[in-house]
């Protein structure tokens, strides 16, 4: 029997796929536990228009993440942070005070989605790696001054 997979199954299919499986599999355990529906021409159909839909609204996040992060490229976050002595910062940036800078500049970034190599402990500009969508990547300056 021909199905349609609904959600990822580890070692039998993924997610919109359609694949070959045994009558009792697919009904007593696939269709059953709502991992899968059998193949029909309006099942195929309705699973190509979710698909396609699926891929514009992909194309349109692509494009609104592009935009973003070509605005955000543009920017530079400034700390003012207490140095000690041989200029080193007392503690470091965290991704969760970059997100509030961030907010404060009428972004709305979330502080998991950025990431940072290294500790930001030292005074200078550093660089910080923010996945904007799993394609587009920002890169943002972080400027660190002296108080």
């Amino acid at each position: 029997m021909k199905v349609i997979f609904l959600k990822d199954l580890r070692g039998q299919g993924k997610k919109n796929e359609i694949k070959d499986v045994s009558d009792g599999y697919a009904t007593n355990y696939l269709i059953k536990n709502g991992y899968a529906v059998k193949y029909t021409k309006t099942s195929g159909d309705i699973l190509s228009n979710q698909i396609k839909e699926f891929n514009l609204q992909e194309e349109e996040n692509i494009k609104k993440a592009t935009e973003i992060k070509n605005k955000l490229e543009k920017e530079e976050v400034k700390f003012n942070v207490k140095v000690g002595n041989n200029l080193k910062v007392f503690g470091s940036i965290s991704t969760k005070q970059i997100s509030e800078e961030l907010k404060k500049l009428g972004y709305d970034i979330d502080k998991k989605i950025i990431k940072i190599n290294e500790p930001l402990s030292s005074l200078g500009v550093h660089n910080v790696n923010i996945s904007l969508h799993k394609n587009v990547n920002a890169n943002l300056k972080v400027h660190l001054i002296e108080k």
